[in-house]
């Protein structure tokens, strides 16, 4: 029942907000009049509302803030769908969490509510926020996040770069470090990449290829338009 639309990144170099992803989210959100949109990954609630609801408006549909509602999990329980917006991923889990949103949101995007994510919006649809790329600036209770889906993403996923001189570990590096102590496989997600999902069908969209790692293999190249439904199962080929 799910229908889950998982964005690497809301703005593309040169273009405006969601703009790259227009189309996708016309059609994940067909016969939807309004989105609830939750905010808190970012500090200025409203005015993170404001621009997003410019966007979706632009759009062809409404937007609720969910801070701007006198009931939060009532707004969830009645609302057509959500969009989760990036920003910090720890600040967004502790919200989701201390306000029972987390486990309102989860279910009802299992019962196929549209749900849509980007960035950290992305990454809260996973088991784990373990491999986000962001700094802990609060200690949310736990990191077990949704689990819309059965494996990792890494959001804005970065190549190295062949001529840097910079000493610190590759994006690669930090992911092959938690499959040190984890078998969940990680689906580095490149800008400009996303991922539809519809029941158990999921495919890789956009403009950029994803990168697959899985414990104990070599890393794989994944070109858009590829049927990754086998990683809904959680099994690694």
């Amino acid at each position: 029942m799910r229908r889950l639309l998982l964005i690497s990144n809301s703005t593309m170099h040169g273009g405006g907000y969601l703009e790259h992803v227009a189309a996708a989210l016309r059609q994940r959100l067909a016969g939807v009049r309004t989105v609830l949109f939750v905010p808190w990954a970012l500090q200025d609630l409203d005015g993170y509302a404001d621009k997003v609801a410019s966007t979706f408006a632009a759009l062809g549909f409404g937007l609720q803030s969910i801070h701007r509602t006198d009931d939060p999990l009532a707004a969830i329980g009645d609302c057509e769908a959500v969009f989760i917006g990036g920003g910090n991923t720890f600040r967004l889990l502790d919200r989701l969490h201390t306000t029972g949103a987390a486990a309102a949101i989860a279910a009802r995007a299992r019962r196929g509510m549209p749900y849509i994510g980007s960035s950290a919006g992305t990454n809260v649809a996973t088991p784990t926020i373990r491999t986000t790329n962001d700094m802990p600036i609060v200690a949310p209770p736990t990191l077990a996040a949704m689990a819309l889906v059965p494996f990792q993403i890494n959001p804005h996923y970065l190549d190295p770069d062949p001529a840097s001189k910079h000493m610190g570990e590759t994006r690669e590096e930090r992911l092959r470090q938690f499959h040190e102590v984890a078998d969940t496989p990680v689906l580095g997600l490149r800008e400009g990449g996303w991922l539809t999902v519809d029941g158990d069908t999921m495919l890789l969209r956009g403009s950029t290829a994803a990168r697959l790692f899985v414990r104990g293999e070599a890393a794989r190249e994944i070109p858009p338009a590829t049927d990754l439904s086998f990683l809904l199962a959680n099994r690694s080929r």
